[in-house]
């Protein structure tokens, strides 16, 4: 070999491979620089990338230094390319992931049961924090403790019925998606205008058996014997008093008499 051929070889510079990015696609990056709102990351095409702290994981992060560290290396989607500012954006949360921010109310998710207490239970329903499913909510009628509807480990479906962003709030419904209870019978049946109500009411009134009326009537002979034997009582006591009576005046007077002869 040439000796100058040789050296020229060496002074080749190392060919650049270029990388063609595209939205969602998924690469592997080293952390370069770690922030107090998010991470850059060198993905191997000239230009790092940015991991805001929003897209380190689905649920909240407070730092991002929780979740990662100069020299790590992990495993990024392209989520936004701006050319014209030469900008990447990153994102650690697998596309398709259900994150807080894209959570709405009348939304329903399913999620799987973590944790029971006597008020409720609480939903995993991979947004990085779980969701509190009262137990208020888990059917029309009273539930008295949740076991009674739900285990540890169930996979349940349920409707995002309160929402808090900022605190980090889901409530979730089961009753929400269960048909409404059906309506008593007396609430479904034909209801009768009440003049029909009032005739009916008076026609049974003036109804009397022949067994209640015979039985009246002799109710009514024995009021009325009671009263004649009363009245029968009340004249005997009555000549009792005027005997009485006349047996005394008569006493006096022959008294009266004898004195005067």
């Amino acid at each position: 070999m040439i000796v100058g051929q040789e050296e020229s070889t060496l002074n080749i510079p190392p060919r650049k491979v270029v990388k063609t990015l595209a939205v969602g696609q998924q690469v592997e990056g080293l952390v370069k620089q770690v922030t107090d709102f998010g991470a850059f990351i060198d993905i191997g095409v000239g230009r790092d990338g940015l991991v805001h702290v929003s897209e380190m994981a689905v649920g909240r992060v407070t730092k991002p230094s929780d979740i990662v560290k100069q020299g790590d290396k992990v495993p990024v989607w392209i989520k936004e390319l701006n050319r014209e500012k030469n900008r990447i954006s990153l994102s650690m949360i697998e596309p398709g992931s259900l994150t807080v921010r894209e959570l709405e109310e009348g939304m329903v998710v399913t999620g799987k049961v973590t944790r029971l207490e006597r008020y409720g239970a609480f939903v995993d329903i991979g947004v990085g924090r779980d969701g509190m499913l009262h137990v208020k909510e888990m059917g029309h009628g009273y539930v008295e403790k949740p076991e009674d509807v739900v285990n540890m480990g169930d996979e349940i479906q349920v409707q995002i019925v309160g929402l808090d962003r900022r605190r980090g709030r889901v409530d979730l419904s089961i009753k929400a998606l269960l048909p409404a209870p059906a309506e008593e019978a007396v609430a479904l049946a034909p209801t009768r205008p009440a003049a029909a109500e009032e005739a009916v009411v008076a026609v049974e009134d003036d109804f009397v058996s022949p067994f209640e009326l015979a039985f009246q009537e002799a109710k009514q002979s024995e009021r009325v014997e009671k009263r004649r034997a009363q009245r029968k009582k009340t004249r005997v006591w009555e000549y009792e008093d005027e005997d009485e009576d006349d047996i005394i005046s008569r006493t006096f007077e022959h008294h009266r008499r004898s004195k005067g002869a």
